[in-house]
């Protein structure tokens, strides 16, 4: 893997404190939607909808954009096609379990399975700063969770295994994106995957289906087109930092849902779930001094082969 320079890690860092926005904003429209039709069908059409702009940005690219598409790592975007579908029902189906910032908390554990990963599978070196800032971010979150039940006074089973299986998921679709960066355009990685989840989801839809009201079908459609500008930056932030340094801006992701969460269900905080979230954003700011302040070097990744 090459060595990053400091202004790609800071564009790293930046997409993903975006990306992390947008799908706070996606994941309480989704939590929304699934509360009133049936998982497989949320996630169908969130993936339709999301097929569209990609679609389009491919057509008016004409040949350029359509080269892009091209690719001899397919079984590698079947694989993560497989594996983001199944994490999406299982995140899904949590939100209809749990309070949102109930499973946001859960599934911050996934920077503590993708720092594992990056070392043999990435090659990068992970130093004690970050290692520390990760289990401090990890600490709050434990706190957030065990400090009083989160947000529901109690997190139910079920959601709370779907939720950290859809955590372990991400860290490896992580790894396996930060390593197709260096060879697929975001066009290929975001429009393969999308293709294939719906292509799944709609295997599912014969079991379980209601027509969706006019209203609905907006959110539905507006859940899709967020969907693809957030999975865009996303990907973007994985070409430019490093995986271990960019993903624990994923903790932001707290801040959004708690408020979200108030705003849309009422659903108000306990004090130690705040104070968790504090300890979160601050392992996140500190990752970002570490990897931006004059005077500091990139973090080295050892060559992969």
């Amino acid at each position: 893997m090459p060595v990053p320079s400091r202004e790609e890690v800071r564009a790293g860092i930046f997409y993903m404190a975006a990306s992390v926005f947008v799908f706070s904003v996606v994941n309480a429209l989704i939590k929304w939607e699934a509360a009133r039709y049936p998982v497989d069908e949320v996630a169908f059409l969130r993936c339709a909808f999301s097929l569209v702009p990609c679609l389009a940005v491919l057509a008016g690219g004409g040949g350029r954009m359509r080269r892009q598409l091209r690719t001899q790592r397919l079984g590698s975007h079947v694989g993560i096609g497989v594996l983001q579908f199944v994490s999406m029902i299982s995140i899904y189906t949590a939100f209809g379990m749990m309070p949102l910032a109930d499973v946001v908390a859960i599934t911050f554990s996934t920077p503590m399975f993708l720092t594992l990963l990056s070392i043999p599978l990435l090659g990068e070196r992970v130093g004690p700063h970050r290692w520390a800032a990760v289990l401090l971010g990890f600490a709050g979150v434990l706190v957030m969770v065990c400090g009083g039940g989160g947000l529901g006074g109690g997190v139910a089973s079920t959601g709370a295994l779907l939720a950290l299986g859809n955590a372990a998921i991400g860290a490896n679709v992580t790894i396996i994106v930060r390593r197709m960066t260096l060879t697929e355009s975001n066009a290929a990685l975001v429009t393969y995957q999308t293709a294939i989840t719906a292509a799944l989801c709609a295997a599912l839809l014969p079991f379980a289906w209601v027509t969706p009201r006019w209203q609905d079908a907006l959110l539905m459609a507006g859940i899709g087109f967020l969907a693809v500008l957030g999975q865009f930056w996303w990907t973007q932030a994985f070409r430019f930092a490093p995986a271990a340094v960019a993903a624990p801006f994923s903790y932001l992701a707290m801040v959004w849902s708690l408020g979200l969460g108030y705003l849309v269900w009422g659903d108000v905080p306990t004090s130690m779930l705040v104070a968790g979230a504090g300890v979160v954003v601050a392992s996140g700011l500190y990752i970002f001094y570490r990897e931006t302040v004059p005077g500091r070097r990139a973090p080295r990744i050892a060559s992969s082969g």
